[in-house]
């Protein structure tokens, strides 16, 4: 009755009474912070007989917290009488308002509430009612996601320790000729093979692999003909061959065959020449599979016969020499010992593999520091510097060193993802995006952009992205997309856990109703770092957990 009584002297220009929380529902509840924002929507029902027919009530959310209070878009609702645009709630019907909130998320809002101001104009009067409150906490384990923490793509070394070198000699033969002649023998490119031989033989980091010889004959003429003349050359280059190695008391592996028609050798050459109509040849082969076919259609162009017979099939008589050798590096011992003793002795790749195999970071620092003294020219040494220092979060100098880097590889996709990481950690969203994208096939951009979509809000973009990747964000990820197995199989598989790893893991254990796994690994990642914590206490993962006293 006293109600009845309120309301009817509300419809007669009597102020508005206050409005609690049962008259409110948002939705999500709790509020999620969800790419860097705090959306909800809010429904409230103005309830019978209570909007004044003369009223202008403007309705502002605040999310207010510690330290102070942001407010979001107000919203303007008015009675029967009131001549305006925004919407009208009837007297004695009352009605339902739906207010979309949005709050860029800062961290103090994590413990907050939602509340609802209420300035109303009625007449000639302006006055506030009490504020409500609709919602409290923001539930913000999104917000774990770390650029920090993501691998910095390395400046990778080219350094092998095996290299192999071939050299190659060519024996010609006269047509129907099997035998070398003298002036062969005596050929620079026959006369430099051996010399190499004997070098790598006396070199202690040359091995000689082996030694093959590829003997052939034109394609043109008889078949059994040009098996014989073939073979014939072979046996006699390898004879030659053996010779010399005994003469020069070299014992490698010696390998030969032989190809009756060189029909592949016939059709680079061709390719290669200017040849007057050496395209219609060229169809002639790829026409024809079968060999004393193609040998009839190609005699049959008479007006370019006679330049292959002069050109080109005189260099196909040949035995092929091809000495393999292989240069052997220094091992890592001797290169680890020249770091210390004499870096500048070292090329830029044994430098950088030296950083790869040398296992504490601080090392590895000193190491890529010296690359970028030594050889200053060098991108990779800069880059590589800026990944220890951004590893160690000196983002700052890594920063400094990824900046130079581009400057001397302003392709690279290695510096330009680099460089999208500190764009990220500055919260420019949109040039890291952009980074990332050109960035190309660098592997360690997948978990790059993971982090960019979790902190956008994508979260299943985010769990595609980072694939089976093993890291606190890979497991944060499959933790919003509620794959809470997987996640725990993720924090399980890290090599080196750390407080995050353990609090997610307390996450997990919150929502899957584990008590003891919520305890237990709160009380690592407090170990680990103090700060946590404070965190854990405002964390509404944890609200139905007393978690005081760990």
């Amino acid at each position: 009755m006293l109600l009845l009584c309120l309301m009817t002297l509300v419809g007669c220009n009597k102020e508005m009474t206050p409005l609690t929380a049962d008259y409110f529902k948002v939705n999500p509840s709790p509020l999620e912070a969800k790419g860097g924002m705090v959306t909800a929507t809010v429904t409230g029902t103005f309830p019978e007989k209570y909007f004044d027919k003369n009223a202008v009530v403007t309705v502002t959310p605040y999310m207010v917290y510690a330290e102070g209070e942001t407010a979001g878009t107000p919203f303007t609702y008015q009675g029967e009488k009131v001549k305006g645009n925004d919407q009208t709630i009837a007297y004695k019907a009352g009605g339902v308002i739906t207010m979309p909130v949005a709050f860029k998320y800062i961290p103090e809002m994590q413990k907050s509430g939602l509340y609802l101001a209420f300035n109303v104009q009625q007449g000639n009067k302006t006055y506030e009612l009490p504020r409500v409150k609709v919602a409290e906490g923001v539930l913000a384990t999104a917000e774990l996601a770390n650029a920090g923490t993501v691998n910095p793509a390395i400046a990778a070394d080219k350094f092998q320790r095996i290299i192999n070198e071939k050299y190659t000699a060519d024996i010609k033969f006269l047509i129907h000729q099997t035998n070398i002649r003298n002036k062969e023998l005596r050929s620079e490119d026959i006369e430099a093979l051996k010399e190499q031989l004997r070098v790598a033989n006396a070199t202690e980091n040359l091995e000689i692999e082996n030694v093959n010889i590829s003997s052939y004959a034109s394609p043109d003429g008889d078949l059994n003909l040009n098996t014989r003349l073939a073979e014939g050359r072979e046996n006699n280059t390898v004879k030659m061959m053996q010779k010399q190695l005994k003469k020069d008391k070299i014992e490698a592996e010696l390998t030969a065959e032989f190809t009756a028609e060189d029909w592949e050798g016939f059709r680079e050459l061709v390719a290669a020449s200017n040849i007057q109509d050496k395209n219609l040849i060229l169809r002639v082969l790829e026409m024809y599979n079968d060999p004393e076919q193609r040998e009839r259609e190609i005699k049959n162009l008479s007006s370019v016969y006679g330049d292959l017979a002069d050109e080109i099939l005189p260099e196909l008589r040949r035995s092929r020499i091809t000495a393999s050798i292989n240069v052997i590096g220094k091992s890592d011992a001797e290169i680890l010992a020249l770091v210390e003793s004499d870096p500048a002795s070292l090329s830029v790749d044994e430098l950088l593999y030296a950083a790869a195999i040398t296992k504490n970071a601080a090392g590895k620092t000193a190491i890529y520091s010296k690359v970028t003294e030594i050889y200053p020219n060098d991108f990779r040494g800069y880059n590589n510097l800026g990944m220890m220092y951004y590893k160690a979060g000196n983002y700052e100098t890594a920063a400094t060193l990824f900046a130079k880097a581009n400057q001397l590889a302003p392709t690279s996709g290695e510096v330009i993802m680099n460089q999208g990481l500190i764009s990220m950690l500055n919260g420019e969203n949109n040039q890291a995006a952009a980074a990332f994208g050109k960035a190309g096939q660098v592997p360690e951009v997948n978990e790059a952009l993971g982090v960019y979509l979790l902190k956008k809000g994508d979260y299943n973009g985010a769990v595609k992205s980072f694939g089976d990747a093993k890291s606190n964000n890979a497991a944060l990820a499959q933790i919003m997309v509620k794959d809470y197995n997987k996640a725990r199989t993720t924090l399980a598989a890290i090599p080196t856990p750390d407080a995050t790893t353990y609090y997610l893991l307390a996450v997990l254990g919150a929502r899957t109703n584990n008590q003891q796994m919520v305890n237990s690994n709160l009380r690592q990642s407090f170990r680990l770092d103090a700060n946590m914590r404070d965190m854990a206490a405002k964390d509404l993962e944890f609200a139905k957990y007393d978690i005081a006293a760990l």
